[in-house]
């Protein structure tokens, strides 16, 4: 029994001098795979939070296009475990609508979402990568921007403002919009004020009329006093909401102007290359999420409304005329050949689009403009 007890003591003695050498040995392995790891894998700093400010082009709370303002900085702040919070703030709430460029650019606040035809007036090439009239439809300017080039002519572009461009959301084709009077050929065009931003409000004053370039929370009033005799606006979800079918009559389509409109998120360059690496990624996925997520919601809404449109007292919906829509498109040839020739960058950009446009359309040719066509 003396011995059996020995042995046991012996056995227990070896089995834990074992177990520890293994386990110092493990644990120095694991610690030499974390050092490995940190070493390949991503910055990432727990222990600082980082509290930032978005604003928007968009009315406080506006629907869609607002809304999923608020959503990615929820998003963003459930991703990053809290470390990181954005606070959104509506045109108007912090700095003028159509401000956030600037703001963004001299580091007042470190976002903004909005659409690059806004800041036209400071940086006409970014017109291209928000909408091109008779252009290409939402899905292939992502096509573009995100496959084939568009994004890192955006960032040359927008780098020396200290600005990083991402794509967060798309309109989707629109309609052509309000007119308090029919528009049955070109002369109807003539001394037409209306508020259409962009590209298309070029066009619009090479075809005789006068574009005029507002925010959304004004257009209903100067619409309704005369100040303007048209608008376009998005589709017929916002423009009922707007409650434009009360103040205009004659609603038109399609729109040529505005085939799948960019909505641009600003991001301060700077300050989000300062971020740990995954909150960069973090802000990126979310911008990538609400890019796709707002045009679907913006397609299941304006299906929604637009028989409320069409069902609106006193509302006649109509096609623009041929001749109309062949003065348009000349036109947009014509505005778009005068502003590469005075704007390296703006033909730059505009010349890759074009080889895009050029690769893309025999397929697209086949696939769903056969579709359209000749299934529905």
């Amino acid at each position: 029994m003396k011995k059996t007890a020995k042995n046991r003591r012996n056995f227990l003695k070896k089995s834990l001098q074992t177990v520890a050498v293994t386990s110092t040995a493990s644990l120095l392995g694991c610690n030499d795979q974390v050092i490995k790891s940190s070493e390949k894998g991503p910055y990432i700093n727990f222990n600082n939070t980082y509290r930032w400010k978005m604003t928007t082009a968009w009315s406080p709370n506006f629907p869609i296009l607002g809304e999923g303002c608020s959503d990615l900085a929820a998003w963003v702040k459930k991703m990053s475990g809290g470390r990181m919070e954005i606070t959104v703030y509506g045109g108007g709430e912090l700095i003028p609508a159509l401000e956030g460029f600037d703001a963004v650019s001299n580091g007042a606040v470190e976002m903004n979402h909005g659409a690059a035809y806004y800041w036209a007036g400071k940086i006409p090439a970014g017109q291209f990568l928000s909408t091109i009239p008779f252009g290409v439809n939402a899905q292939l300017m992502d096509t573009w921007i995100l496959g084939n080039g568009g994004q890192a002519l955006w960032e040359e572009l927008y780098a020396p403002f200290d600005l990083l461009p991402i794509s967060a959301g798309n309109t989707g084709c629109q309609m052509g919009g309000w007119y308090n009077r029919e528009i049955n050929s070109v002369d109807d065009l003539k001394g037409l004020k209306m508020r259409i931003p962009g590209l298309g409000g070029k066009v619009l004053a090479k075809s005789g009329g006068t574009p005029m370039l507002m925010a959304g929370g004004e257009i209903y009033t100067n619409l309704e006093r005369g100040v303007i005799d048209a608008t376009e606006w998005i589709g017929p979800y916002h423009d009922y909401l707007m409650g434009f079918q009360n103040v205009a009559k004659y609603y038109y389509y399609p729109g040529w102007h505005e085939l799948g409109t960019v909505l641009e998120m600003l991001v301060s360059k700077s300050k989000f290359e300062a971020l740990p690496t995954d909150l960069q990624e973090i802000i990126r996925t979310a911008c990538l999420r609400l890019n796709r997520i707002t045009p679907v919601r913006l397609d299941t809404m304006n299906a929604q409304y637009l028989p409320k449109i069409q069902a609106s007292q006193g509302v006649s919906m109509r096609l623009y005329p041929d001749e109309v829509m062949k003065t348009f498109r000349a036109n947009t040839i014509e505005t778009i050949a005068e502003l590469t020739a005075s704007d390296p960058q703006s033909k730059k950009i505009y010349e890759a689009f074009l080889d895009f446009q050029k690769k893309i359309v025999p397929w697209m040719t086949i696939s769903e403009k056969a579709f359209y066509q000749n299934i529905l």
